[in-house]
């Protein structure tokens, strides 16, 4: 029997010591023969380096980053440094199924344009809902909102094997995101730029320009804490999120007025600030604007990047066409099943 691919499985660690301790050793409980464990840890300043020198040193291999790099910086910089036929990059609180990795494996060797493969993701608190990051597989729409199989905004849908089939998805959750090591490197990996939110998008959609695709393998599951290094009120994660989608449609969107599109996205995000508002959370609206400001100050870069990929480009990916913030709060739709031509 010939011997299975090699799969670095890597956990991007940033002061997140008591997640290591409750949620490695189901990593580490993975049943797959050709498979390396390793731990990045992102300049970490909590007791995140003696957890694991002293308790699995002997079952996994770890890095050490020279500062915090953000998710997109951590992990170009690990990976960097780690051969294997396939990565799989995994949040620090995500519990695993022990014979979880099997399926995404063979779907990968089953057929070579697949890049990148998620499991289904549920919530570790509410193990019979969906989990925010990613669900069952990710979309996007034509304003740069994504949103899942299974979580429309904030609306999780109960899992009862309602997407439980393997389809063709436009991005794949960076909590659990299995993909192919060649193809991960052939597009220079995630953009440092973002730091963190946003990236696994970007990566997905640049790897769709190359004639990729990008899928979801319900087969296997795992469970999402969620939230485990940014809060979910922090002002910072919602500074990233803004700023990181308006730079993320502006480098790949293939739209002609790609420029209004932004624009438009823009209005959208002012409107968030009515919401935020209405949930007592008016400090967020400051996110919003420093995240605008951010995005015109390094519009240039931007601009670059831009034109790299659609002169590339070997493929033009399809968003979906309607705006999901029309579908769920003039519509009412809260759930995927409920929208028309995403799949």
């Amino acid at each position: 029997m010939s011997k299975s691919s090699c799969v670095a499985i890597v956990v991007l660690n940033y002061n997140t010591e008591v997640l290591l301790s409750k949620y490695l050793p189901s990593i580490l409980a993975t049943n797959y023969d050709n498979k390396e464990i390793w731990v990045v840890d992102n300049a970490s300043t909590d007791g995140s380096l003696a957890l694991l020198h002293e308790n699995y040193l002997d079952q996994i291999k770890v890095l050490q980053t020279p500062k915090n790099l953000g998710y997109a910086g951590g992990y170009n910089w690990a990976l960097s440094q780690i051969n294997a036929t396939y990565y799989v990059l995994i949040n620090s609180d995500v519990r695993v199924t022990k014979d979880w990795l099997q399926p995404l494996v063979k779907m990968a060797e089953n057929n070579d344009q697949i890049a990148a493969i998620q499991p289904k993701i549920l919530a570790d608190k509410n193990p019979d809902f969906f989990e925010y990051a990613g669900a069952s597989g990710g979309y996007l729409d034509c304003w740069g909102y994504a949103f899942c199989r299974g979580r429309i905004m904030d609306a999780l849908e109960k899992d009862n094997n309602q997407y439980d089939s393997a389809v063709p998805i436009f991005w794949a959750s960076g909590a659990c995101l299995f993909v192919r090591s060649t193809a991960f490197h052939a597009v220079h990996g995630f953009d440092d730029d973002l730091f963190a939110h946003m990236e696994e998008i970007d990566l997905c959609w640049r790897l769709q320009h190359q004639g990729h695709q990008i899928y979801v393998e319900p087969q296997s599951i795992v469970y999402h804490l969620g939230g485990g290094t940014l809060s979910e009120g922090s002002s910072f994660k919602y500074f990233l999120n803004f700023r990181n989608s308006l730079i993320v449609l502006s480098k790949n969107t293939t739209s002609t007025f790609w420029m209004l599109q932004v624009l438009w996205r823009m209005v959208l995000d002012g409107l968030a600030s009515i919401k935020f508002i209405a949930d007592g959370k008016p400090q967020l609206i400051g996110a919003i604007l420093k995240a605008h400001g951010a995005y015109w100050s390094t519009l240039n870069k931007t601009l670059h990047k831009r034109k790299r990929i659609q002169l590339s480009s070997k493929h033009q990916p399809k968003v979906y066409q309607r705006s999901i913030i029309w579908a769920y709060f003039i519509l009412k739709k809260k759930k995927f099943t409920a929208l028309k031509d995403v799949e």
